[in-house]
């Protein structure tokens, strides 16, 4: 087994491509693409189904299948539905400074819209266990989707987000690999630890974080953008990851569980210091024509991410799962 086992469809565009991939029968034309909301769970899954298949694959799928030309027209017909929406819910901010900047202006006192503040001050167990549940998407590949851009950047950029990349990989240490401490966190939490296990009880607003990733991290014309997501993550993980490893104590969570958070809260002070003036500077020296890129990949995390925010705690804040299907229902 190279991978994780299908999912479950979600709707006429995920149904005939799972049908394809687990049968191996011909994959018809897309129906109902117009029509399906690109946010929604249907064109999610779809999309990171086609996805993963640049990752590890999936148990019943032959790996030959991931340059299939009907499977990469398919993807692209999905991208540009995705992209689109994208572009028309994204301000139109040309400036990466700007864009940066906004992110580092921490609240004062409690923010009401931060799943990080929620769960520091008043975030249940159970809570916090499906919020690593759905993280786990990202956290057990954490910096690989970011990977595709190196082959695309030149001199000081290339050379700070190799080093920027370095510790996020354990700096060559295999039980310091963040996606390796994250694994142990959930283990730690009493959550399965196998990749990908929860994708069928993440919601859209889930995938669509990991979606991006991938999307910008495949296309040597979206460099800028994921350079710009690569720095809104680096520059909001620092504090985030304190509040979140404060939760982790409250709540008597393990050694393990905690240094995940620990680890990213020192690590990510200096990445971002780095990523900001390094990656991003170097970037826009060299190409600074990709300014309204990086700007766009910036805001487009920040969409998503409030979007997935609002989801979780507007569904929390009434005593109810903000997952799919309950964990115990995965295993």
């Amino acid at each position: 087994m190279s991978g994780p086992w299908l999912p479950a469809a979600r709707g006429e565009l995920s149904r005939p491509l799972l049908s394809t991939l687990r049968y191996g029968t011909p994959l018809p034309a897309p129906e109902g693409l117009e029509e399906a909301d690109p946010y929604g769970d249907d064109l999610q899954l779809t999309l990171y189904t086609l996805y993963e298949l640049h990752y590890r694959g999936f148990a019943e799928v032959n790996d030959e299948r991931e340059w299939d030309p009907g499977l990469l027209a398919l993807r692209r017909s999905l991208e540009l539905r995705f992209l689109q929406a994208l572009r028309a819910d994204v301000p139109d901010d040309p400036s990466a400074d700007t864009a940066l900047k906004a992110l580092l202006d921490e609240p004062v006192g409690h923010d009401e819209t931060s799943v990080s503040h929620h769960l520091q001050r008043d975030g249940e167990l159970w809570q916090f266990q499906e919020y690593a549940a759905l993280r786990s998407l990202y956290h057990l590949k954490e910096a690989d989707p970011h990977l595709w851009v190196i082959p695309r950047l030149r001199g000081r950029a290339k050379a700070a987000m190799v080093a920027v990349e370095y510790d996020e990989f354990g700096a060559g240490r295999e039980e310091d690999v963040h996606a390796r401490l994250f694994a142990d966190l959930m283990a730690d939490l009493g959550l399965r630890t196998e990749y990908g296990h929860y994708l069928d009880a993440a919601p859209a607003q889930a995938l669509a974080t990991v979606n991006l990733m991938s999307l910008l991290g495949l296309h040597r014309a979206l460099r800028g953008a994921l350079v710009g997501h690569f720095a809104a993550v680096e520059t909001t993980s620092s504090p985030g990851s304190r509040r979140l490893a404060t939760a982790l104590r409250r709540l008597g969570a393990g050694k393990a569980a905690q240094r995940f958070y620990d680890e990213h809260v020192e690590a990510d002070a200096v990445h971002e210091q780095v990523v900001r003036h390094d990656v991003v500077g170097g970037l826009l020296e060299d190409e600074p024509e990709l300014e309204p890129d990086v700007a766009f990949g910036v805001l487009a995390t920040g969409l998503l991410e409030d979007r997935l925010a609002a989801h979780l705690l507007s569904s929390w804040r009434e005593g109810r799962s903000a997952l799919r299907v309950p964990l115990t229902a995965v295993g």
